[in-house]
């Protein structure tokens, strides 16, 4: 079985492990009681208490107490995400939503200013334009992190964080991670870059200057469509700060069963991310040669504006651009709709990483349409490319566009 520096991302000479065997054999081990080479899922809510336990600190997430405090599988898993994404340490929660709200409400106080893009995914839009404002009296400027002039023109003596998404849900609009870190540091803020629609696998942002990490595991890491769950990668001082506000106090803790699918759905991750990218690249080629279409956005195209600097943040020389992609097509609300129809491969869901492939129509009425380019404005769809053949997926999308009659 692996040795324990295989558990810290090391071969037996101190040599740093490659991402796959990373993912392998990070946050696994053999069980003391049975000898299973895999890691058991614990189930239990509660456990025994040492024979005098009334110096016990009931909030302490270091030790196996309570279950809404931390448990054995969040910790396999939290174990891996840190050294997959290159930070001191990691905290896994019950969804991508959570992570995002335990981020912002354990890092900015009332009276604080924060920055975000004007392209996220709504949840994040929601907390930062809405329930944080409102709610906890946080400031809060909505920008196009595209450009970092902008970023530096909403900088104010309160700012305490600057939050990015790259690439953006759903426009795929690419901020520089570098550029913006630069600013929020001189600033003395913190950056949190929302990664999920990259994965650690094509993008790691704390090797660019980012402070914190944000992952939907729902997504590319768990890469089966079964499962919920959050990471936020950082330093330990703020993954203390996040545990005992967050987790022990506001209960968003990760169910051990979902931490256990997570973890075994994230030894893969490396296998689907490469044929996540090289699909979605050939579909969006595909698509930008078809008179029916309107525009596409992907960061792996070199007619999308953010291209250049997609390029020059990817981790390693086989990463990609991601399995998401958006386009439009030449035609009204209901041509929209009827091409989805048609469709006989590509399931008409939302989410994105999973094994089969995901679309939905976004129309004009959504809240933050102000804030998409005007080739947005006439309805798009969001295509999360999944791992089916190539070839057949471009069949699919021809076909209906035929059946369609677009």
């Amino acid at each position: 079985m692996t040795s324990d520096l295989v558990h810290h991302g090391e071969s037996f000479d101190g040599t740093p492990l490659g991402f796959a065997t990373k993912s392998i054999h990070l946050g696994n081990g053999v069980d003391a009681e049975t000898g299973a080479i895999r890691r058991p899922i614990t189930l239990a809510n509660a456990y025994a208490l040492p024979y005098d336990p009334s110096d016990i600190n009931w909030s302490s997430s270091d030790v196996n107490l309570y279950t809404r405090n931390g448990h054995p599988n969040q910790r396999y898993l939290e174990a891996k995400l840190a050294n997959l994404e290159g930070t001191e340490d990691a905290v896994v929660l019950a969804s991508g939503v959570a992570a995002l709200a335990a981020t912002f409400t354990t890092l900015l106080n009332r009276g604080d200013h924060a920055i975000f893009s004007d392209t996220t995914y709504i949840a994040a839009y929601r907390l930062l334009n809405q329930i944080l404002p409102e709610k906890y009296g946080i400031e809060t400027s909505i920008v196009d992190t595209s450009d970092p002039a902008n970023i530096a023109r909403a900088i104010r003596p309160n700012t305490k964080l600057v939050h990015i998404e790259t690439p953006a849900n759903p426009t795929l609009k690419v901020t520089d991670i570098e550029a913006a870190a630069k600013l929020a540091h001189d600033a003395g803020a913190l950056l949190s870059v929302d990664n999920t629609f990259n994965s650690p696998f094509n993008v790691r942002p704390a090797s660019l200057g980012a402070d914190v990490v944000i992952e939907s595991l729902t997504k590319y890491i768990n890469g089966h469509g079964d499962a919920l769950g959050g990471a936020i990668a950082t330093r330990k001082e703020l993954t203390d700060q996040i545990r005992f506000t967050y987790q022990v106090n506001y209960g968003g803790i990760i169910s051990p069963f979902n931490a256990w699918l997570i973890n075994r759905g994230s030894v893969t991750l490396p296998l689907r991310m490469r044929q996540h990218n090289a699909s979605a690249l050939a579909i969006a080629k595909h698509l930008e040669s078809l008179p029916q279409v309107r525009f596409v956005a992907y960061p792996g195209l070199k007619s999308h504006p953010g291209h250049d600097v997609a390029v020059r943040q990817l981790a390693r020389p086989d990463a990609g651009f991601g399995g998401v992609l958006s386009f439009g097509l030449d035609t009204d609300h209901d041509g929209h709709n009827r091409f989805v129809s048609k469709l006989n491969v590509i399931t008409s869901a939302v989410s994105l990483g999973h094994d089969e492939s995901l679309i939905v129509f976004l129309g004009e009425d959504d809240e933050r349409q102000y804030l998409y380019p005007p080739e947005f404005h006439r309805g798009f769809f969001r295509l999360a490319v999944g791992l089916e053949d190539t070839d057949d997926l471009i069949r699919d999308i021809d076909h209906a566009l035929a059946e369609a009659r677009l």
